[in-house]
């Protein structure tokens, strides 16, 4: 009953209207094949500017509009079909208004498959957590463990006062203000500004949170619908950890003009944690939108939600591993399987004719160089083992995709 009472007092006390879906979706997604013994699925994302992106597909994090150590315009990235970008850090440096003057991020970047850009609520509540995410941390999914002081000045209904990391100065950040910087930067998705907090945060937080970002997410969307360049926009679930919320959530932005459906927020403590809420919520987001894992895109994780019917997953898992000298790769009889290989180690010192991936790895890191080399770069301490790694490490994470893609419609996944 006391779930049943806060759901109420969104819709009523809070005034939480419907929104009336009056404008035309700004994508259409293509099922081709639903795995007969699970929500897996493989498809097809047709966005209005063109692009296709073709699910279940690993999204690679371009916080500041490049990949960490190889920017945008690498074979592995060119490949991909989506790339994540950063709201705030864009405004922040170099500003919407220098990358709108250069035609947009497609433009600025050198970039011809989509992106997609977040509202910036992740990376300014972390800094309220004192937990700032700089692009390839894990901020507050890590449970803050870059402990610093707040630099959010003030919350309020109507927007978050934040200082900048760059140089101190206030900055305001709105429902409304979030989505047109979106427009100027041009992103063939977007998403709503929300309120994130640590999985540990006190109940009636979660509870004032949960009720703030539903407020902001239905402003969003508003905002949106006065000028929606060709844009789509995905509503995103939050709730904590309290499963009657996310359940409410789902149910609430899936019946929103919404084009798709992310799951945000903290999910747990841990990947047990996570999994147990994923499969308690999920059922209630319907099928006919687009989903996305927001944050989440480790092997594991990946392998356990695509049966719960997720199609896209963000990370800075590959990058992550590559610059602590880690790869992916994967299993050598074509399964859909990959396990991590530390090249630090004292075993690759000799591994002169052998690759990361293997024979059966078409990336340029594995043509051209050993596994004995990439050990001696990591060594020296030379920058460009973390790049050839990470070259390597996203190819790796779009090949397992495919792989994927392949079980589902074999109904093996």
């Amino acid at each position: 009953m006391r779930h049943i009472r806060i759901c109420a007092a969104v819709q009523a006390s809070e005034r939480v209207q419907q929104c009336r879906p009056i404008y035309r979706r700004w994508l259409r997604y293509e099922v081709t094949h639903q795995s007969t013994i699970s929500r897996a699925r493989v498809g097809k994302i047709h966005l209005d500017s063109g692009r296709t992106i073709d699910t279940p597909t690993f999204v690679p994090v371009a916080t500041t509009g490049a990949v960490r150590g190889i920017g945008m315009a690498t074979t592995a990235v060119d490949a991909t079909p989506l790339v994540f970008c950063n709201t705030l850090h864009m405004v922040l440096q170099p500003g919407a208004d220098i990358v709108e003057a250069a035609g947009g991020l497609h433009a600025f970047t050198g970039r011809k498959n989509a992106i997609i850009t977040d509202s910036g609520g992740f990376q300014i509540f972390s800094l309220a957590a004192g937990a700032m995410d700089l692009g390839d941390g894990q901020g507050m999914k890590g449970a803050g463990q870059r402990k610093r002081p707040s630099l959010v000045h003030k919350l309020t209904e109507d927007a978050v006062i934040f200082r900048s990391y760059l140089d101190g100065r206030l900055v305001t950040l709105s429902p409304e203000s979030s989505i047109q910087y979106q427009k100027q930067l041009g992103a063939d998705i977007i998403i709503p500004l929300d309120e994130v907090l640590p999985f540990n945060a006190k109940s009636t937080t979660v509870h004032e949170a949960f009720k703030r970002s539903h407020r902001w997410q239905y402003r969003s969307l508003q905002e949106h619908q006065r000028d929606t360049r060709q844009q789509a926009i995905y509503g995103v679930v939050h709730g904590g950890t309290d499963i009657a919320l996310r359940r409410w959530s789902s149910r609430y932005l899936s019946a929103l003009p919404f084009d798709g459906i992310a799951v945000g927020g903290s999910l747990g403590k841990d990947r047990a944690e996570m999994v147990e809420m994923l499969e308690a919520f999920t059922p209630c987001l319907g099928s006919d939108h687009p989903k996305h894992l927001l944050g989440i895109g480790d092997v594991e994780s990946i392998c356990t939600a695509l049966p719960m019917g997720f199609d896209s997953f963000d990370s800075c898992y590959p990058t992550r591993l590559a610059r602590h000298g880690s790869a992916v790769v994967l299993a050598s009889d074509g399964s859909f399987s990959a396990l991590k290989m530390d090249l630090r180690k004292g075993v690759h010192k000799l591994s002169f004719s052998e690759s990361v991936g293997g024979a059966s790895c078409l990336c340029t890191t594995c043509a051209t160089a050993s596994r004995a080399y990439l050990h001696h770069l990591f060594k020296a301490g030379e920058h460009a083992a973390g790049a050839l790694l990470t070259t390597h490490n996203v190819h790796a994470m779009g090949e397992l995709m495919k792989r994927a893609a392949g079980e589902i419609v074999q109904n093996r996944l």
